[in-house]
């Protein structure tokens, strides 16, 4: 062997060296999987509440909404978001809506639009 091939046969050994120490190092922790499921979950709940409250507030009222004024969630469990027609220049029929989603349910837990309870499912832990 002289010189050249020697060297090409070190350089495919440290590339296979390194590909066996990054494959053998792909497995995931269980705190780092419990934290990705956990932002699934997060994300999930959050896109299903903006696309089933605009519809249901559509649905009772006939207006179409977009984007909430106000947000509130727990992170794991609930999005409840807020619709206030004094907080922006959006014109609609009523003055405030209040739509809340449960990830338990897997839809919407209470809708009030104006003080008036249009939803209210109960919520088991």
């Amino acid at each position: 062997m002289n010189n050249t091939q020697k060297l090409m046969a070190a350089v495919a050994a440290v590339f296979i060296a390194g590909f066996l120490m990054v494959g053998s190092n792909k497995e995931e922790s269980n705190q780092s999987k419990e934290a990705a499921a956990m932002i699934r979950a997060v994300a999930a709940m959050q896109t299903m509440a903006t696309s089933k409250c605009p519809t249901a507030i559509k649905a009772a009222t006939g207006d179409q909404v977009y984007f909430s004024t106000s947000t509130d969630t727990d992170k794991q469990t609930y999005v409840s978001m807020t619709w206030d027609a004094a907080k922006t220049d959006d014109k609609y029929s009523f003055k405030k809506a209040e739509c809340t989603l449960h990830l338990t349910l897997g839809g919407i837990s209470k809708l009030v639009i104006d003080d008036k309870v249009i939803i209210n499912k109960e919520v088991k832990y």
